[in-house]
């Protein structure tokens, strides 16, 4: 069953509400701008992190761009710390540390999490 796609639409910034989300609340907090409530295979959304040591396994094939701050990922070994411009590629199944003092991200995914087809 194909689902219907979402009218286009623009997402301000300022007016999304950032909250903490999964067992690391206090230390990232997310926003979904697009994913499968719209009907769509990919997901993006916005990250903050604070004072943020998260082990992970990434769930989905992933690229994370950093807007502020600065974000270390540890996998296999440390990654050289990106900063504002700098993304990085995260396949499925990769098991990482993300750690950062204070970065804001912008995420996409795939296939959005709770994708239907």
């Amino acid at each position: 069953m194909t689902r219907q796609k979402s009218e286009l639409r623009v997402e301000r910034f300022d007016a999304l509400e950032i909250m903490p989300r999964f067992e690391y609340g206090e230390m990232t907090q997310v926003v979904e701008t697009c994913g499968s409530k719209d009907g769509s295979e990919l997901g993006t959304g916005w990250g903050r992190f604070i004072d943020a040591r998260i082990p992970w396994t990434v769930r989905y094939d992933e690229v994370l761009t950093v807007f502020e701050g600065e974000l270390r990922v540890y996998a296999d070994g440390a990654v050289p710390p990106f900063a504002a411009q700098d993304s990085i590629w995260l396949p499925r199944g990769t098991e990482l540390v993300y750690e950062a003092r204070s970065a804001l991200v912008h995420c996409a995914i795939h296939p959005s999490s709770r994708y239907e087809g």
